[in-house]
């Protein structure tokens, strides 16, 4: 029988725990600092965001903005509170958001909540002591492909989408050829149809200059993982939209987002030196 390359936890034997220490950090975090929780966005029950504040902010801080992942149809935001921590380490506002799920949420539709949260968070930026000329973002799996959005317009898209001003986008194991997932293990769980794959694809999208980008995946992660990181890397410079490739040594599809939360980590750093303007 061949093997789903998409259904995870088939290739990754503490997934159960690994998820468990991700939703446990997430909790240590946000006892330990401010939270705004459930701030709305939007019309949606999900369209909500928690904002976390670092100890000592300062006024113009920077803000960063994480999505979540979950294959579109899963996932918690107060599970990822722990990406907080690298943001906070560079002195920046973190807000973790989510979106409303598949397949009672077409994909379209996330694309746009995603693009409303950031708006939302630009707007809301000054009353929160940020900074809204410091804002970046990033995203893991399904949040990667999603964040990528912010700075592209989708293949179908007219006229062109309002996006938000955004100085540079960390992309995290993400999926940027949606064509395998509805004949995938998800085709019940998301009903993602051939049609919603071709039109949210990165990999067919137009994507905006003057944004910074970094792509990475875990050596440990499956063929489409590693495939499509080069594959959107190789795009983005041949439109002229240079890029950042890294590859994360030894981790896998969830050990990544543990190095990406802690900030002594490589990864962790990336994420700092973004959020603080020097990436």
């Amino acid at each position: 029988m061949t093997q789903d390359l998409y259904r995870n936890r088939d290739f990754i034997p503490d997934f159960d725990a690994l998820m468990a220490e991700i939703a446990a950090r997430s909790a240590e975090l946000a006892a330990r600092v401010t939270v705004q929780a459930d701030v709305p966005y939007g019309p949606d029950p999900r369209a909500r965001m928690d904002i976390l504040f670092p100890p000592g902010v300062k006024n113009g801080a920077p803000v960063h903005m994480f999505v979540h992942g979950g294959y579109w149809r899963s996932g918690s935001k107060a599970d990822h509170h722990l990406v907080a921590a690298p943001v906070h380490a560079a002195g920046g506002i973190a807000v973790i958001t989510g979106y409303g799920l598949m397949p009672s949420t077409r994909l379209g539709a996330i694309v746009a909540q995603i693009r409303s949260a950031a708006r939302h968070i630009l707007a809301l930026a000054p009353t929160l002591g940020a900074d809204p000329a410091r804002f970046t973002v990033s995203g893991h799996s399904a949040g990667a492909h999603l964040v990528s959005y912010l700075a592209a317009r989708g293949l179908k898209e007219r006229p062109a989408p309002d996006l938000p001003d955004i100085r540079g986008i960390l992309m995290v194991s993400g999926i940027y050829d949606l064509s395998g997932i509805p004949t995938s293990f998800l085709r019940d769980e998301t009903a993602m149809t051939t049609e919603e794959a071709r039109a949210w694809s990165p990999l067919s999208a137009a994507h905006r200059p003057g944004v910074s980008r970094v792509l990475t995946r875990g050596t440990l992660e499956t063929a489409p993982f590693q495939d499509q990181a080069r594959a959107f890397a190789a795009l983005l410079d041949h439109h002229g939209r240079p890029s950042t490739l890294r590859e994360e040594a030894g981790l896998n599809h969830l050990s990544i987002v543990l190095a990406l939360s802690n900030p002594s980590s490589a990864l962790g750093g990336v994420l700092s030196a973004m959020t603080a303007g020097e990436a």
